[in-house]
Order: structure tokens, then C-alpha cells, then sequence
């Protein structure tokens, strides 16, 4: 075997370089921040910054396979991680007072958060079965520790038991429907797959799809496979939460990538009605579900699994326009979803959670900036021109369009009515209810000029969405 060479290790900068820094945050953490994680927190968000400017400065224009076909690098990959890397450091920012009122700001925090920033990297750039199932592994064992890490609720704890146990069991599918896909074929790597297993594949084939995509399902959140998101949203630190509502759905649109669209392509038509059934189901009950919660952070949860099957109909268009409204749909679903995380964060307090409505009546008398960022982004999720939530949801109904699925379309366009009542509320309940008799919040000045630059680019963006737009179709291959 030879040995890899420089220009290999290059490409995999994003993933050395972070495997690096966990292993010096954790010493750092061992030898500097034991008295104060308030430090190594500080060196975290440095980490996360620093490998951003990596993965941007990168430019990969060319596919490249490298590490003998177990690592790509695109420009897909090197736009996912950026994005990962940025949404971590938001996340993480959002996070500090809130860790450190709940006694949870602790070095393993942080270095299970990277840790499982590494598992999202790593499935960005996998173009072979065995990497997929190595990075989602990553990924999840560390967000089930995270799940529990506050080994004082009951709640989060009861979470990261349903998590773990339904995790486990969609990875277990996952790994046989890799197993059967390799007693078909012959081969672990993506590109070989379509072309081996032929134009018209039959029942073998069919049963490794459907382990699959189901995989895909659980790990996005879709119905029927959404059972662990409501309890994981509100039992879980809110921290926590943020990470589990943004950071791994850049994980789950890379592996669906990976596994769908490359390799998979040739068989499209069989997997992209199952992907089209499982997003009607979401879209249905995750926004007529989401209707009857009186908890903030359970509505969301429910929300999720709607825009879920946003995402998943874009995937079931089976068209590089239909990949990139997906990808277009996930990128501002986090910048959106990041916000509404961060007005949680703030607003909440030592023994209160802020997670019911009823604690954000009258929020704009008692903080104008907070209610300001909820409203931007209730009215961006509804579809509310000119927020960046509108030209989601319509590029995502064009591609069924153009795809001749209209009755998906059809589908979505009702959906997003029914589920413009509940982000309306939100909106209501905080600009015309009374404030009920609350403590004054605390201050959070570096906080909310990070919140109002997140509120102001989920609107700008809905004003001049085409760069963004554009980049998102011109990473699809095809």
C-alpha cells in the first residue's frame, strides 16, 4: 500500500486539523480549564472559527477522490463543512450563559460537540459506505452523551434513553441495508453501486433501498420515525437541542446525498416514492400535530419534522434542481431554526426553561430585540415573502413541478398554510397578550448583536436570495 501523499492530506485539512484540536482542547481543558470551562469554551469557538476559514479558504473546485476511494472532496463537501463549522460556533455562542446557569458548562461539553462536528465532516465527504456509517456513528454517540448530560433532569435523561434505543435501531438497519447492498454488488463505493447493480434491479435491491431510506428517515426526524424528536427537543439541555435541530440535519442531507444521489442514481424511481410518501406523512402530521403544543421548544420539534418533509420532497424530485433546493432548504432551515434556538437560550433563567408559550406573552414590552428575531423567523418558517423561508419552500415545489410530481407539490403548498397558524401565534402571543409578571431577563449584549445579524440574514436573504440560490444548484453535481 502506498503511502498518501501531501497533496491528499490537503484535501482532509477540515477533519485532521479538527481531530487535532480535540485532542488539544482536551488537554488544555485537563491542564488550564478545570477551574473555569469558560476558557475552554473560548478556545472552542476559536477552533470552530479558524476551521470555517479552512474549509472556505480550501476552494475545491474538482471532485477528488483520495485515501483509495474512502474520502471525496467537492465542492459539495467543502460547503457543508464550512457551514457546519459556522453553525457550531453559533450554536455553542448562543449556548454560554445558558450552560453556565444550568451548571453544565463543562470541558466535555465541548469536546463532545466537536466531536461530533468531526462525525458531520466526515460524512460530507464520504463516498463509500463504510465512511458514511463511521462518521454517522460519530455523530450520534456523541449527541446521545450530549442528550444526558445533565445528569440532574429526569427529563433529559428519560430523552436519551428513547434517542439512544431508537438510534441504535436505525443504525442497525442502516448497516443491513449496507450488507445487502454489498452481497448485490460486490463493493463498498458509492459510484460503483448504480452501475453494478444494473438497470433494472429487483427484490434484493428493493429491500436494501427501503432499510435505507428508512435509516434516512430516522435520522432527519420524518414520520413515522419521528417518535424521539419531541422528547429529545424538550428534555434535552436547550443546548443540546440547538446542536440536534441544526447541526446534525447538515449530517443527515450529506449522508441522504451520498447514499440517494450518488449511489443510488440509476434506481431513482424506486426510492423516490418511498422519500415522497414519508414527506407527505411529515408534513401532515408534524404541522397538524404542532397546532395542540402549548411548549415552545415541542412546537418546534413538530415544526421540524414538517420542514423535514420539505427536504425529503426535494430529495424525491430525484433531479440535480431538486438536490438543490434541498440543500438551499436545509442551509436557511438552520440559519432560521439556529434563531428561534437562540431567543430560548437567552429568555431563559436559573430554574426556568422558557420553554412554554405562555412565557413569551408580551415579550416585545419586556425585551423588543428578542421578540423582533422570534417574529423574523416565525414569519421566514411560515413562508412569508420577502423572508429567505419563502423562496425555500418555492424552490422546493418548483422542483416537484418540474419533476411531474404535482400532487406532492400540491400537498406542500396546503401544508404550509395549515402550518402558518402556529407561527403566527408565536408572533401574537408576543406583540398582543399582556407580559405576564416575569423577572426582568438578564443582560446578553454580545449575545443579541449575534441574534439581530441572524434575524437580519434570514431577511436579507429573502431579499436577494439568487447568490445563495446559486450556489447551493452549482455544488450539485450533474
Amino acid at each position: 500500500m502506498t503511502p498518501f501523499s501531501s497533496s491528499e492530506l490537503l484535501l482532509a485539512l477540515p477533519e485532521i486539523y479538527l481531530a487535532g484540536a480535540i485532542c488539544v482542547v482536551l488537554l488544555f481543558d485537563l491542564f488550564a480549564g478545570g477551574r473555569d470551562a469558560g476558557r475552554t469554551g473560548s478556545l472552542t469557538l476559536a477552533v470552530l472559527l479558524v476551521g470555517a476559514f479552512i474549509s472556505w479558504r480550501q476552494g475545491i473546485e474538482v471532485r477528488t477522490e483520495v485515501f483509495h476511494g474512502l474520502y471525496v472532496a467537492d465542492p459539495l463537501s467543502s460547503l457543508l463543512k464550512t457551514c457546519a463549522f459556522v453553525f457550531t460556533a453559533m450554536a455553542l455562542f448562543y449556548s454560554r450563559l445558558y450552560l453556565g446557569r444550568r451548571g453544565i458548562r463543562k470541558g466535555e461539553y465541548y469536546i463532545l460537540t466537536l466531536t461530533a462536528l468531526l462525525g458531520v465532516l466526515v460524512m460530507a465527504s464520504a463516498p463509500n459506505l463504510l465512511t458514511i456509517y463511521v462518521g454517522l456513528e460519530l455523530l450520534s454517540l456523541s449527541l446521545y452523551a450530549l442528550v444526558a448530560f445533565d445528569r440532574e433532569s429526569g427529563p433529559a435523561a428519560e430523552a436519551a434513553i428513547k434517542y439512544f434505543v431508537l438510534g441504535a435501531l436505525a443504525s442497525g438497519v442502516l448497516l443491513y441495508g449496507m450488507s445487502v447492498l454489498y452481497g448485490l454488488t460486490g463493493t463498498l463505493e458509492l459510484s460503483q453501486l448504480t452501475a453494478r447493480l444494473g438497470a433494472a434491479p429487483g427484490f434484493g435491491f428493493i429491500l436494501a433501498a427501503s432499510f435505507v431510506v428508512v435509516a434516512i428517515a430516522f435520522k432527519f426526524g420524518a414520520v413515522p420515525f419521528h417518535m424521539w424528536a419531541p422528547d429529545v427537543y424538550q428534555g434535552a439541555p436547550t443546548s443540546t437541542a440547538t446542536l440536534v435541530a441544526t447541526v446534525s440535519k447538515i449530517g443527515s442531507f450529506a449522508m441522504a446525498f451520498r447514499l440517494l444521489s450518488e449511489g443510488l442514481a440509476g434506481q431513482g424511481a424506486e426510492w423516490s416514492q418511498m422519500l415522497g410518501v414519508l414527506a407527505v406523512l411529515s408534513v401532515i402530521a408534524g404541522n397538524v400535530i404542532a397546532i395542540a403544543q402549548t411548549s415552545l421548544l415541542r412546537m418546534l420539534a413538530y415544526s421540524a419534522i414538517g420542514n423535514v418533509g420539505f427536504m425529503l420532497f426535494g430529495f424525491s424530485a430525484a433531479s440535480p434542481a431538486g438536490y438543490g433546493a434541498a440543500l438551499f432548504y436545509t442551509l436557511t432551515y438552520i440559519l432560521m431554526t439556529i434563531a428561534a434556538f437562540a431567543v430560548v437560550l437567552i429568555a431563559s433563567r436559573s430554574g426556568c426553561e422558557a420553554d412554554q408559550l405562555e412565557h413569551y406573552k408580551g415579550l416585545n414590552q419586556r425585551d423588543p430585540l428578542l421578540a423582533g428575531a422570534m417574529a423574523f423567523v416565525m414569519f421566514s418558517t411560515a413562508g412569508v415573502p420577502p423572508f429567505v423561508g419563502f423562496w425555500a419552500k418555492l424552490e422546493v415545489i418548483r422542483a416537484l413541478v418540474d419533476s411531474g410530481q404535482l400532487a406532492f407539490a400540491i400537498v406542500a403548498v396546503v401544508a404550509s398554510v395549515v402550518g402558518a397558524f402556529y407561527y403566527l401565534r408565536v408572533v401574537w402571543l408576543m406583540y398582543f397578550e399582556p407580559p405576564q409578571d416575569q423577572p426582568a431577563l438578564a443582560p446578553a449584549g454580545a449575545l443579541k448583536v449575534v441574534l439581530a445579524i441572524n434575524a437580519a440574514a434570514v431577511l436579507a436573504l429573502g431579499i436577494v436570495p439568487g447568490r445563495l440560490l446559486a450556489l447551493c444548484q452549482q455544488v450539485i453535481p450533474g
